[in-house]
């Protein structure tokens, strides 16, 4: 149960880790925000207190440090800047490390933590005495005593706390997950009825709280409203043994002696609220009509507010990322049953059987979209990592940059998105090594001195676009033909289009770099972008204009377990062709293949389409038929025909790997099931156009 608790506090660790650099990002850009130091602590806290609770000691040890800082930033008594930006982010990078199994007791991520705390302690301290305070390893958090301690608190929130969003019961009922507990309402100053402004909160409350968590596990619940209470926590007796609740009669005593209640009103103040309730009504403060309504909107709001946590509770569900896999397998083994099912009620013809086969479809269709949404999460949450790359990129590199983005909310499946990282990291370095340029030069150029590198996505079908845009210098065309025919990658003289030459910087070791540098200049990235887009079934596309900036586009599809897919077939062999590239079908006739004179070459609504003979790319034997069918397609920008005996029809298509020995097979990216059992294998359309192409390019 352990490891499970730990898993499930990674796994939160990891998500609040990732809000507290967003958080810091943008407390670095607006460091007079009150809102978003309150994001920074409040992911800090909960890191400190969640870590300590699994038996992450060093995390809460850690984080309680770096909050300690921020209790001073939050107190306006140290201003947010960019050390405690950068020390604060680089405690994130150290806590994320602590969560590494492997980096148990690693001297050197120790090391680097008391670094941080003894950078934070210049923030914090004056300079004589930071040689003396900085440790060489982060302290620990204060632990609670080994007893329980009986606390008297006294809570009064400021009349206008409802304003600022705070219900200051939903506090009481924390104290109370503390421990033993009895709270007391003060009512003294409501007011009367006609006088009453429902948005003012005229009650104080005191509470006695037996833990043993110690005095700050009790402060830290009040910790974000602090500033709009008066606050009072005193510790009135200590325990050796477990907690006793009617040890908080002391404090009645207490109250006894200093004249505050008699002894016999001390009776009705330690019983039950209905008590308090006769008390003050014999007291003449309010009438007994007035007390039981007040019970009742208490049981009320209690009640309503119990309901809707539940509510809230089971809203969502962290399930393991392994075994929402494991449902769209099941899935695709269904889908596949399914499209047997249907192939055979269409052969034998019995109406019962058919009718049941489109409700199985019908409710198999359903569940793969329930299904395939699951694993769709939004973009933004790649987007948001790249802030700190172009920070620290930037910084480094001694240039201006920002990055903006739009359409953080588009979402792509899961798979795709983890496999996106490492492309869209080579991407954005790229963008800001080679194309931002350097303040200086911005500025003579008429530009403002700090660059702009933007992400966007855009659903496009059965696709998602991402485009990622500087505005930098662009790229010089008659450089990238200088540099590729120095390299040998086309001939001296050789004729190509603006956007072939564009293209050239996806070659394998192809580099405008004039030196090597940490970030580029080894004419590694680029290809390697290419491959891991085309690995999803993507695509990529460059655009630039000197002086004015570059525009690389990614499309990806939606999915890679299931996708709608046109089944064609050639002599024997079945191949799926995926849906979303497909334009329309139209029929090749022996005749017009006479009158192409050999090229393959098709006249298609006014306009030339070249076409690829599948039956001759993948050496398949046997008689062709007198009319084929040219499947048109859309792949690197225009229009290209795939040649076959017969084209099918829709099929949902479950995408399986290829064993490693076929993986590389030219054209060939995935197989699928069929109904029948037989095996379909699924075209990688852009690869065999490229194919193609190369192989002309050779002969000529």
């Amino acid at each position: 149960m352990g490891d499970t608790f730990k898993e499930t506090f990674k796994d939160e660790a990891l998500e609040l880790l990732a809000e507290l650099e967003a958080s810091l990002l943008a407390l670095e850009k607006a460091p007079e925000s009150r809102k978003t130091v309150g994001r920074v602590f409040r992911a800090l806290h909960t890191i400190k207190g969640s870590g300590g609770m699994v038996g992450y000691d060093n995390i809460a040890a850690f984080a309680h440090e770096v909050e300690n800082v921020f209790e001073l930033v939050r107190l306006e008594q140290i201003e947010v800047s960019k050390k405690l930006v950068d020390l604060t982010l680089a405690a994130g990078d150290v806590i994320r490390g602590m969560l590494e199994p492997s980096q148990t007791n690693n001297p050197a991520l120790e090391s680097r933590a008391g670094d941080i705390v003894a950078g934070l302690k210049t923030l914090t301290l004056p300079q004589d005495e930071v040689i003396a305070a900085a440790p060489e390893k982060p302290s620990e958090a204060p632990r609670p005593t080994a007893g329980h301690v009986t606390y008297r608190i006294s809570f009064r929130p400021h009349p206008n706390i409802f304003v600022q969003g705070i219900n200051p019961l939903l506090l009481l009922n924390e104290l109370r997950g503390l421990g033993p507990c009895n709270t007391t309402a003060y009512l003294d100053d409501i007011p009367a009825l006609e006088d009453l402004e429902p948005e003012k909160c005229n009650t104080w409350w005191e509470v006695v709280l037996t833990t043993d968590k110690g005095i700050d596990a009790v402060k830290d619940v009040f910790i974000f409203v602090e500033g709009d209470c008066e606050l009072s926590v005193e510790a009135v007796s200590e325990l050796s043994g477990p907690a006793d609740p009617e040890s908080h009669k002391k404090l009645g005593e207490i109250l006894v002696e200093r004249g505050n209640l008699s002894r016999e009103a001390l009776q009705d103040v330690l019983g039950k609220q209905k008590r308090l309730g006769e008390m003050l009504v014999d007291a003449g403060m309010v009438c007994a009509a007035q007390v039981e309504f007040a019970l009742t909107q208490q049981r009320h709001v209690e009640e309503i507010q119990e309901k809707q946590q539940k509510e809230e509770a089971a809203s969502t569900l962290r399930v393991p990322a392994a075994k929402v896999d494991k449902l769209v397998d099941l899935v695709g083994e269904l889908v596949t049953v399914q499209a047997g099912l249907s192939q055979l009620a269409a052969s034998r013809k019995i109406p019962e059987l058919r009718s049941l086969a489109e409700h199985v479809d019908r409710l198999t269709t359903e569940l793969r979209e329930n299904t395939m949404s699951i694993r769709m999460l939004p973009i933004g949450t790649t987007f948001n990592k790249f802030n700190r790359l172009v920070r620290d990129l930037s910084a480094e590199l001694g240039k201006e940059v920002i990055m903006t983005t739009e359409g953080a909310e588009t979402e792509l499946d899961k798979t795709v998105i983890e496999r996106l990282n490492d492309p869209l990291v080579h991407i954005i370095r790229n963008s800001i090594d080679h194309g931002i340029e350097e303040p200086g030069l911005r500025k003579a150029n008429g530009k403002p001195s700090q660059g702009t590198v933007h992400l966007s996505a855009v659903h496009a079908g059965a696709h998602v676009l991402i485009r990622i845009t500087d505005d930098g210098a662009g790229l010089d065309v008659e450089q990238i033909q200088g540099k590729a025919m120095e390299k040998g990658l086309i001939t001296q003289g050789a004729a190509l289009s603006e956007k072939e030459i564009l293209d050239l910087v996806f070659a394998p070791g192809f580099s405008t770099a004039g030196k090597v540098t940490n970030v580029s200049g080894r004419g590694v990235g680029m290809d390697v972008v290419k491959r891991s887009i085309e690995a999803l079934r993507g695509s990529i596309e460059v655009a630039s204009e000197k002086g004015i900036g570059t525009t690389i586009t990614l499309k990806l599809p939606l999915t890679l377990a299931i996708i709608d897919g046109l089944l064609v077939k050639i002599a024997n062999a079945h191949f799926v062709v995926p849906l979303s590239i497909v334009e329309e079908c139209v029929e090749l006739t022996s005749k017009d293949v006479a009158e192409a004179h050999g090229r393959h070459l098709a006249h298609i609504r006014g306009e030339i389409v070249p076409y690829i003979r599948l039956r001759d790319r993948f050496q398949i034997n046997g008689r062709v038929p007198p009319i084929e069918q040219i499947v048109v397609t859309e792949s690197l920008g225009g229009k290209v025909g795939f040649v076959v005996d017969k084209v099918i029809g829709g099929h949902q298509t479950v995408i399986k790997t290829l064993n490693k020995i076929y993986r590389q097979v030219e054209g060939i990216s995935g197989a699928t099931i069929l109904g029948d059992g037989t095996v379909a294998l699924i075209l990688d359309v852009p690869r065999l156009v490229r194919g193609v192409e190369m192989e002309e390019a050779s002969i000529h």
